[in-house]
């Protein structure tokens, strides 16, 4: 039962689109990333998403609209519903989401993440 550093956990690793486990709590997992770029479209159909900006800027882009996310807002994204994460420059976020959740939900491509390691 100790605190966790977001920065301290961030300065550990340096590749983005690859979320690592930094607590877990009733069956649901803290991640963090570092993201750059666009990712693909995707859904989580049984899972909601829970993303907060910790540094730098995201847009949530969904087939109708795009959300911007500024450091220290959050945004759920609810199951079932298609969206791609967007940045212009390298953001830091923490995701909030089941342990079941599979990074790019039922799309499998290179950036799909199964064995995310807990730092």
């Amino acid at each position: 039962m100790k605190t966790i550093a977001l920065q301290e956990k961030f300065n550990l690793f340096t590749e983005q689109w690859s979320p690592k486990i930094i607590a877990e709590l009733n069956g649901q997992q803290v991640k963090i990333a570092k993201i750059e770029g666009e990712f693909v479209w995707h859904k989580h159909d049984n899972e909601d998403e829970l993303f907060m900006v910790i540094e730098g800027e995201m847009e949530m882009h969904y087939r109708d609209s795009v959300e911007v996310v500024k450091p220290g807002e959050i945004i759920v994204v609810p199951r079932g519903v298609e969206h791609k994460p967007v940045t212009k420059s390298e953001t830091k976020i923490l995701l909030f989401e089941p342990a079941s959740t599979l990074n790019t939900g039922n799309v499998n491509n290179e950036r799909t993440k199964t064995d995310l390691s807990k730092i």
